[in-house]
């Protein structure tokens, strides 16, 4: 190999890796071009070198290798599997190029990996060259950081990380090349580039000269931000734009893009300090000490490890308690001090990971507020800011409030302080009401504090809330302050602007308006009317609450009305005043009089007055208090008492009605309120200040007014005002806890009327809040708890009623769209929790109690956690302060002894009821430990885990459980257990979270590794849980987080994310809105809502019963257009659960029942999903009734009735299922006389679950589900319903599959073969599996159902089931026989498909005629002809599944799949020559060829065309066709894989373009006319795959969907023309035999189409009158085997019995042109059939050569005259290509190549007609003139003798021009004929055998029936009865060689050879 002519030659990858240097060189060079020249990025040509590429880089050749790193660059920038080579590559390039001395390969090494970055494998190069810099040579870590700053100065810090550099670059400063440091330097310029100060403290350490140098640089850099001038291939819409800048003038940025720089956090970049293990050993002991030097010693120590940035996380408990000990107990305050800087410190390096402790510091920090020293007050402050950091607000807010009672001012001051403080940190989402209001209650009671400096820190609080969640948010809880006050809140908050107040003083109310009045300008103050006064001054004044108004004059107006007037109590002067300015002086007069009927006449004129009045003008406070005059509300005559209370409700209705005056009135009202005349009218006010004022306020005022008088009547009465009021102004906003302790006392009033009116208010207060009301009255009498249980239950199901009237505030309001109040709807689900009375437990957690549970004895730990078990039960409702009690229980969790662990877990679950929402503080310290008991060994300590868990949860909900890296830490753990019940949990509850917290993403990397867990289990659950996290964050971002996995995992975990896509839940939907406040939140937690009772249960329940007997009437269902198929769109897009479970769950439900209820009627649907089984009988009865009357709305809602009976199936009562099925069995017979047909997707949300019905226990269930099933099959077709059934024999229930089983039989018995999916094969397999079943009816059920194939196939039966045991076998045959004895019944079973018949069409799918789109899976007959391999056949049928259904298991297919596009290993006869240089080339193109067609049969339409097209490419260019050689089959195999795919997917999918499959159809076409024009390889087809590809074309041109395709009609034109070409072209025998075949199984296949059969036979007459022409070609013994076969399924009889006659009038017609052709000599052709004597084809071939007597003789002596060959002499041409292959074959070998051309000559010369053309045609130009070089020699040797030898016999051998005249029109090649052995004898008797090895005849090998033994015996026995002839003639002729044996006399030799032949054959008959 060292010429260079060898190497010269090699394709380019061999020269790659060649090993001298030069033809690398001109490999690399060659390379280069190649890449530069495809176009094609995903091209297969780029797949040959993904191996190569690293060794491109590591080349040891300097001057190859700069060529190499230039390909390897073109390589990595246009190939795109280039990323599959990043590791190896980078890292060939940083060892083995950045270590050369030039310049040039560093730059290309470079240049290599940013091409990479580019091509978005950043963090692979990245990593690499992060190796480099470890590297011992400084040239290799020169070049590694030199590239990282290119990198991050082109690519930019978003896409460069920069915490693993900026972690690496201040060991390169201390390196000792200068050049590493000059380097570092830049990169850290760089780096300071983007990230500023951040990069600062990582290099503090650094050396200073050096720090000093980097100072100096950063100086200089520009201001401005730095920009990406780089771009991934994914960010091209972000070039283009730098690109346009870019050529408008570089800085001209339109600010658009946001700025990358400076958002680099630097403790991002720090490393974290591990500080536990740095403490002094002796830190607990010294702590401890009782000198305070020793303490301060320790805490000095632990100061300097706590100032570390960034604290590593681990268990600082113990260190955490014994800091809290010092700041809370120690007397010393420098100490405390020193304590409370050492906690600041632990909070800023653990950030977020304190904040597990922060609950335990943060009480003992505000308690010690109380010192005075500035210093310690300082640190305690810095302590708690920096503690606040690391949790929320409202983790602390418990806390807070508990100081905010304290007497010390001191404590009080900073807690508010401390709240202003947090308060700027805070936003409105993380500052929500429910926060916020109690803090606001807290702080306006320090408002009015003694203490000034209180006074202050309170309003510099509520001030910064107000700024932070704005006026509107906070406003609400500031009602109860003065003008003053809430003045000096608004000032602190805007305090630097310039802001002014205007002050309205309109009839004695003070009013406000706000307005932004800039300082320069002149202040115009509106002038107002009659008794207006204005001031204006700066907002530091007094002031009343209002809202502020904009500029614009409308929102001002809108902002006014909707003030809540709050206003100061007049003087009764000042009343009078105002009164007099409005009313008439005669009213006035006579309020007083003692004459009633005066006092009645003023009322009238007051009345008058106020209806005329101007509201705005109207001086409501003046008016009440004229009225209130004496004799006020103490009036005894009742008509002016109704007038003065009707007043009331006027001047409320109409004028600016505030609370100030609605406390005048309402003392009067609630004392006349339960008089029997005047009460209504004192209702009536009451609810017109309610309106005014609004409810909540109203009704504390008069409830507890109420209750402070003795009157009973009033109390009842008040009560029943109430109740009314709440129905109409809705719930928001009341005070529950101020009406519970009055209705407790009414409860325990002794008047009858209060206790009911009481319960009545319960009963409305239920509708509002549900079940938790309950927990306030738990403590009362059973008797009275009863009474309330029987109110409730009235209530339970009724929906509140939609509020019918609203404060005048909130009506404005709502014009605006309040969003605040929705926000607090939400949260409204947990006030009911807030307003229990809770009791603090802190004080009983003594110190003690915490070291009893902490004890080293087990018993004491029990007695300590039974101590905390008592104290939670007594106390009930616990606050959230519950001292050390979570560390001590913590510890607990983890206790040797289990059953302390679960007494733990118990008391967990007895806080969680106790302490309610205020748990959430804890979930980090007690909550997540729970999760790790989750990891225990035993299953009962696991299951009170997860219990706990789940009780946790419903107090907290989800969100502080994902928050942070705690779940991800536990899920780190690698404990089987803990992870799969964890991530059971989580599929669990992340389906139903609207929102989750961004952390959870850091849980994505553990559960890829949970995807490969050993454990089955856990990958199992991983996988469940995958759609729902990818729900939450998205396909992008879970593909993206793979980018870290190694490759193999990243394939796997990738196809696992693609099917999780595809099954990804939706999330839930926004909670309807209703328009009552609250309740819309309260209602969806209620059971569904139920009918009202319809007894005696008051007027309103009544009347509404009645309206819904009218609802009744009418129909059930509603008819919507086309309402099924958006429900089925929306399924197939994900946006609804798809109906798949194994137990419903309740998302399940819901969903189901939202469906329903656009196209149910109400009554209907609540009725369907009450929890009484009785009203779902009550339902199916109605349904029952209106089947035939809405028959056409029920089919448009059958999808939705099937899903609810699936429901009703995983019920436990008979008395509905059997309803059910009643049902069940009326709808389907309706469905078949409406002649509708089930969708697949009605059909796939259904039928599993009936099936589950079958195994069920009850006979009469079972029975009327097989009943069902039948009828299933009349709306379903059968061969769909089969797969369900065989899923069900895979069930765990005994019954279930043995009634499978059964039904199988069914089907098999009724629709024949066909019905198997999807096989017969596969399906007997699966099935005979069961024969073997522990279960006696299982046995029998699959024994019958083997036998009903049996009855159908006959024998084939048992190479369908495979192999079995002996003793399965032995059953089998034995239930076989019992069966044959039973068989006179045939002909009944012959017309039992023929009744099927009429009823179905014969296809089991052909149900879908109607409606052809969705006949998805319809496909005519499948052959089950062994000649297929049964792997193939099963594939296709799974590809077809798997396109159909999604609950198909999709590893499966995908193996078969790659093993299908293998190619195809059937024998074929290949006559080629075996030049060694035509191999060669063969096998270099080999793998691309295999390539490519794999993809034809691609599911990918556009793959597939691609395919095609360079397939086509290929054989339209005659000279590179023939590359395809060989490949044949396996191109055909793959071209009708594809027809199959797009008539059984394709074309069914409404989603594909009919153009894209019309255009497949065309490429596939015009491929298969382009090959079938090519004779030589068209004739490589073997048979078995021209049945199946005649089968996909007669398929195609009977498929009605293709004509409804534009162009249709000219598509079906094309396959008939290339039906007709594939006839002519290919191998003549096997063409015929395929037909044969293909009949067969068309004729044996009931369900198939009687059209298919006529075109099969149409193809077969086609053949026979070829017959003529082709008889010497075709190997009459094959043909006659098929045919015997074929005799052998349809004997005589029974092809007479079939409805047409023209298949027994084929097969005759081919059996007399047989005979006709060849005579009596067709009976020599039998040779492959076995038992020929038993055949009835030889009977018949015998009769019909008798009875065409000598006719047939003559005309074939007259036919030999024309060849001029006598008829024994004459040889079989379909022989002639085995000896000319026998005869290539030693030509292409060495030793033989001289004797191979000896033979070929001397054939030439004895059978001139032979064509060796196709033999030479596939081999090189050099070898065809060798041979024709070496026949030319051998000819000028003999030339003479050559002419003796023909002239001698003209009777015998024919001239060659005749012969050359005779057949060279007929054939171009002739393939394997007949008459072998006679050939072998003849050939040894002419000496043209060396050797006497026997081979089987080709064709025995190309049969598909296994008859290659029985016909090579026959072939052994013929040569044995011949042996002696040829020894007699050895020894007539001494020498073997042809020549000699030619000089012989050739006519007496032949006439001989003749005689011996007619004995042989006379012996032989």
């Amino acid at each position: 190999m060292g010429d260079d002519s060898e190497w010269m030659k090699l394709p380019i990858d061999q020269k790659c890796e060649h090993k001298v240097w030069k033809a690398r060189l001109n490999g690399y060079e060659e390379a280069l071009k190649l890449f530069q020249r495809i176009e094609d990025e995903k091209s297969p040509e780029w797949g040959k070198y993904l191996g190569l590429i690293k060794k491109f880089v590591t080349e040891s050749n300097a001057v190859a290798q700069l060529k190499g790193l230039e390909a390897a660059l073109a390589f990595v920038e246009n190939a795109h599997v280039a990323g599959k080579t990043t590791g190896e590559v980078v890292s060939g390039v940083v060892t083995k190029v950045f270590n050369q001395p030039k310049a040039r390969a560093k730059e290309l090494g470079a240049d290599i990996c940013l091409m990479y970055i580019e091509i978005e494998k950043a963090e692979v190069v990245q990593d690499e060259l992060l190796k480099g810099l470890d590297n011992k040579n400084p040239k290799i870590v020169v070049a590694c950081i030199e590239t990282l700053r290119r990198a991050l100065s082109e690519f930019g810090s978003k896409i460069v990380t920069l915490k693993p550099v900026v972690k690496v670059l201040p060991k390169q400063f201390e390196s000792r090349e200068k050049a590493v440091r000059d380097e570092a330097k830049l990169l850290a310029v760089e780096i300071y580039k983007w990230i500023r100060d951040a990069l600062r403290p990582p290099l503090q350490n650094i050396n200073s000269v050096q720090l000093k140098e980097l100072e100096e640089e950063w100086v200089k850099l520009p201001s401005g931000p730095p920009k990406q001038s780089r771009f991934l291939r994914s960010q091209q819409d972000l070039k283009a734009k730098f690109e346009q800048q870019q050529a408008q003038g570089g800085d001209q940025s339109d600010g658009t893009e946001p700025e990358p720089q400076y958002s680099v956090d630097p403790y991002e970049l720090l490393e974290a300090v591990e500080i536990l293990s740095k403490m002094p050993k002796d830190f607990y002991e010294k702590i401890e000490a009782k000198k305070w030097q020793e303490r301060k010693e320790a805490l000095e120590a632990l100061e300097v490890l706590t100032k570390n940035p960034k604290i590593e996380n681990g268990d600082y408990g113990d260190l955490v308690r014994a800091l809290k000990k010092v700041v809370g107990k120690d007397a010393n305050v420098m100490l405390v001090s020193l304590a409370a800087k050492c906690l600041a410190g632990l909070a800023t390096g653990l950030r977020k990971k304190f904040g597990t402790y922060a609950g335990h510091v943060v009480p003992t920090i505000l308690e010690k507020f109380k010192e005075k020293k500035p210093q310690v007050v300082q640190a305690l402050q810095e302590a708690i800011d920096a503690i606040f950091l690391t949790t929320t607000l409202q983790n602390l807010s418990e806390d807070i409030l508990a100081v905010m009672d304290n007497k010390n001012p001191s404590i009080k001051q900073q807690a508010s302080l401390f709240l202003a403080r947090s308060f700027k940190h805070c936003t409105q989402s993380t500052l929500p009401k429910s926060v916020l209001k109690p803090l606001c209650a807290a702080l306006i009671k320090q408002v009015n504090d003694s203490a000034p400096e209180v006074r202050d820190a309170a309003f510099e609080a509520l001030g910064t809330a107000m700024k932070v969640v704005g006026e509107k948010a906070v406003n609400p809880f500031l009602a109860d302050l003065d003008k003053l006050k809430l003045d000096k809140v608004r000032m602190s908050k805007r305090q630097r602007r310039g802001m002014y107040t205007v002050y309205l003083l309109v009839n004695g109310v003070v009013l406000t308006s706000e307005s932004y009045i800039p300082e320069s300008s002149g202040v115009k103050v509106p002038s107002r009317c009659v008794h207006t006064c204005l001031f204006l001054q700066p907002s530091a004044g007094p002031s009343k609450k209002g809202k502020p108004a904009s500029a614009a004059g409308g929102k001002a107006k809108k902002a006014s009305d909707s003030k809540e007037v709050a206003e100061s109590e007049l003087s009764p002067e000042v009343c009078e005043d105002l009164a007099a300015g409005v009313l008439p002086a005669s009213c006035l007069q006579q309020l007083d009089s003692a004459n009633w009927k005066e006092r009645l006449a003023s009322m009238e004129e007051f009345q008058k007055a106020v209806e005329t009045m101007d509201q705005t003008q109207m001086p409501c406070q003046a008016l009440v208090r004229m009225l209130a005059k004496k004799p006020g509300w103490k009036e005894t005559n009742f008509q002016v008492m109704q007038m003065k209370l009707h007043i009331v409700a006027l001047v409320a209705q109409r004028g600016q009605f505030s609370k100030t005056s609605a406390s005048v009135v309402l003392d009067g009202l609630v004392d006349k309120v339960g008089d029997v005349k005047c009460g209504g009218n004192a209702k009536a006010a009451l609810t017109a200040i309610g309106e005014a004022c609004s409810l909540p306020w109203t009704a504390e005022q008069v409830v507890s007014m109420a209750f402070a008088q003795k009157n009973p009547k009033n109390q009842a009465e008040t009560l029943n005002w109430l109740s009314n009021a709440m129905k109409e102004f809705g719930f928001t906003g009341i005070n529950v806890k101020a009406f519970i302790n009055n209705v407790k006392t009414a409860l325990a009033a002794t008047n009858p009327a209060v206790r009911t009116a009481a319960i009545t208010l319960l009963g409305v207060m239920f509708l509002y809040m549900g079940a938790p009301l309950r927990m306030f009255f738990e403590d009362e009498k059973p008797a009275l708890l009863a009474q309330i249980d029987a109110e409730f239950e009235k209530m339970q199901g009724q929906s509140p009623p939609a509020p019918s009237r609203f404060t005048k505030k909130a009506a404005a309001a709502a014009d605006d769209g309040d969003e605040g109040e929705e926000q607090e709807e939400d949260a409204g689900g947990q006030d009911i929790m807030d307003l229990l009375p809770r009791t603090d437990i802190s004080d009983k957690i003594t110190s003690d109690l915490v070291s009893k549970i902490g004890d080293k004895n087990w018993k004491i730990r029990k007695e300590g956690l039974d101590e905390v078990a008592s104290i939670i039960s007594e106390a009930k409702f616990i606050t959230a302060n519950v001292g050390e009690l979570p560390m001590a229980l913590k510890g607990r969790l983890s206790d040797s002894n289990k059953i302390l662990v679960q007494q733990t877990l118990s008391i967990l679950q007895q806080l969680a009821t106790a302490m309610g929402p205020g748990l959430k503080q804890h979930v980090k310290a007690l909550g997540i430990p729970v999760i790790t008991v989750l990891g225990d060994s035993k299953p009962n300590v696991r299951a009170a885990a997860l219990t706990t868990l789940q009780a946790w949860v419903e107090q907290t909900g989800m969100k502080e459980w994902l928050e942070g890296e705690d779940l991800s830490e536990e899920l780190k753990r690698e404990n089987p257990f803990l992870r799969q019940e964890v991530l059971g949990w989580l599929s669990e509850k992340l389906p139903t979270l609207r929102t989750v917290p961004g952390d959870l993403m850091l849980c994505v990397p553990q559960l890829y590794t949970c995807l490969e867990d050993r454990n089955g289990d856990v990958r199992k659950k991983a996988q469940d849980v995958l759609p729902t996290f990818m729900m939450h964050l998205g396909y992008d971002k879970m593909s993206k987080a793979t980018g870290k996995l190694k490759p193999a995992s990243k394939d796997q975990v990738m196809s696992m994310l693609e099917k999780a896509r595809a099954v990804m839940p939706a999330k839930p939907a926004a909670p309807a809105k209703a328009g009552g406040g609250k309740e819309s939140g309260r209602a969806c937690c209620n059971p569904p809502p139920h009918p009202p009772p319809q007894g005696p249960a008051g007027k309103k329940p009544a009347a509404k019963g009645l309206k819904d007997d009218e609802d009744k009437s009418g129909p059930i269902f509603i008819l919507i257009p086309n309402a099924k198929e958006q429900r089925i769109k929306e399924e197939k897009q994900l946006k609804i659960l798809k109906w798949n479970f194994i137990t419903p769950r309740d998302e399940y439900v819901e969903q189901l029942k939202t469906q329903m209820s656009t196209c149910f009627a109400k009554w209907l649907t609540d009725e369907l999903f009450h929890f009484d089984f009785q009203r779902h009988v009550k339902a199916i009865g109605v349904m029952m009734e209106r089947l035939e009357s809405e028959s056409e709305a029920t089919i448009s809602c059958l999808d939705l009735i099937l899903k609810w009976f699936t429901l009703r199936f995983f019920d436990t009562n008979t008395t509905v299922l059997m309803k059910v099925l009643e049902y069940l069995k009326l709808l389907f017979s309706m469905l078949n006389r409406e002649d509708y047909h089930l969708t697949e997707y009605e059909a796939t949300s259904f039928v599993p679950y009936l099936i589950l019905k079958v195994g069920e226990s009850k006979d009469v269930v079972r029975k009327d589900v097989r009943a069902i099933l039948t009828m299933l099959c009349k709306v379903y077709p059968a061969s769909k319903v089969f797969p369900f059934l065989m899923e069900g024999t895979k069930s765990k229930n005994s019954k279930q599959r043995a009634e499978c089983l059964e039904e199988l039989g069914c089907l098999i018995e009724g629709y024949g073969m066909n019905v198997c999916q999807p096989t017969p094969a596969k399906s007997l397999k699966d099935i005979a599996v069961h024969i073997g079943d522990r279960d006696t009816s299982v046995r029998n059920a699959a024994l019958n159902t083997v036998v009903a194939v049996y009855n159908v196939c006959g024998d084939q039966v048992y190479k369908l089931i495979g192999n079995l045991s002996e003793k399965d076998m032995s059953m089998l045959e034995e239930r076989i026989k019992r069966s044959a004895k039973k068989t006179p019944a045939a002909p009944a079973k012959q017309s039992a498909p023929e009744r099927t018949q009429k009823e179905h069409p014969t296809n089991p799918n052909a149900t879908f005629l109607r409606k052809p789109v969705e006949n998805k899976n319809a496909h005519h007959g499948e052959s089950s002809h062994p000649s297929i391999p049964k792997q193939f056949q099963l594939d296709l049928d799974m590809i077809e599944r798997d396109h159909g259904r999604v609950s198909e298991l999709p590893d499966l297919v995908q193996h078969q799949l790659d093993e299908l596009l293998e190619p195809i290993t059937i024998p074929e006869p290949k006559m080629r020559s075996v030049s060694p240089h035509f191999d060669d080339l063969h096998n270099s193109t080999a793998s691309t060829i295999n390539f490519v067609i794999s993809q034809v049969a691609s599911g990918d339409i556009n793959t597939s065309i691609q395919a095609l097209a360079q397939i086509d490419e290929v054989l339209r260019q005659e000279d590179k066709a023939e590359v395809m050689s060989g490949h044949i089959d396996q191109f055909l195999i793959a071209t009708f894989m594809q027809l199959r795919l797009i008539y059984n997917t394709h074309m069914a999918d409404e989603r594909l373009d009919k153009k894209d499959i019309f255009k497949l159809y065309s490429c596939i076409i015009g491929n298969m006319l382009s090959l079938f024009s090519m004779e030589s390889l068209a004739r490589d087809a073997s048979m078995g795959v021209l049945k199946d590809m005649m089968h996909g074309l007669i398929t195609l041109m009977l498929d009605g969907r293709v004509e409804d395709i534009e162009d249709g009609q000219q598509l079906i034109r094309s396959v008939n023309l290339l039906v007709v070409r594939v006839l002519e072209k290919s191998d003549q025998t096997n063409i015929i035999s395929a037909l044969l075949v293909l009949l067969q199984d068309s004729l044996v296949t009931t369900a198939g189409s009687p059209m298919f059969s006529e075109l099969v036979m149409k193809c077969l007459w086609r053949m026979i009158r070829f017959l003529p022409e082709t008889i010497n070609t075709i190997n009459l013994d094959r043909i006659l085997l098929d045919v015997h076969n074929f005799m052998k399924v349809f004997p005589k009889e029974k092809l007479k019995q079939l409805k047409s006659d023209v298949p027994h009038r084929t097969l005759k017609t081919l059996l007399h042109t047989l005979c006709k052709l060849t005579g009596a000599k067709i009976l020599d052709h039998l040779s492959m059939i076995e038992n020929r004597n038993e055949s009835e084809l030889e009977a018949y071939l015998r009769r019909t050569v008798k009875h065409s007597g000598n006719l047939s003789g003559v005309k074939s002596d007259r036919g030999n005259e024309k060849t001029g060959l006598h008829p024994d002499d004459r040889m079989s041409k379909a022989k002639v290509s085995d000896i000319l292959s026998e005869i290539f074959k030693k030509i292409g070998s060495k030793e033989n190549t001289k004797e191979g051309l000896t033979e070929l000559y001397e054939y030439k010369q004895k059978y001139s007609d032979a064509d060796v053309e196709p033999f030479l045609k596939n081999t090189s130009q050099f070898f065809q003139s060798y041979v024709e070089r070496g026949l030319r020699m051998i000819e000028s040797e003999r030339e003479g003798k050559t002419r003796i030898q023909t002239s001698a016999g003209t009777t015998n051998l024919i001239p060659q021009h005749s012969l050359d005249s005779g057949l060279s029109s007929n054939n171009e090649e002739l393939k394997p004929a007949v008459y072998y052995e006679r050939l072998k004898i003849l050939r040894q008797r002419q000496g043209l055998e060396n050797t006497t090895r026997q081979r089987p005849p080709i064709s025995s090998l190309l049969s598909s029936k296994p008859s290659v033994a029985s016909s090579t015996d026959m072939l052994q026995s013929k040569l044995s009865q011949l042996k002696e002839s040829r020894e007699l003639y050895r020894q007539e002729h001494n020498s073997h060689s042809p020549t000699h044996g030619r000089s012989a006399s050739p006519a007496a030799n032949l006439d001989d050879l003749k005689k011996r032949l007619e004995r042989i054959k006379s012996k032989q008959q």
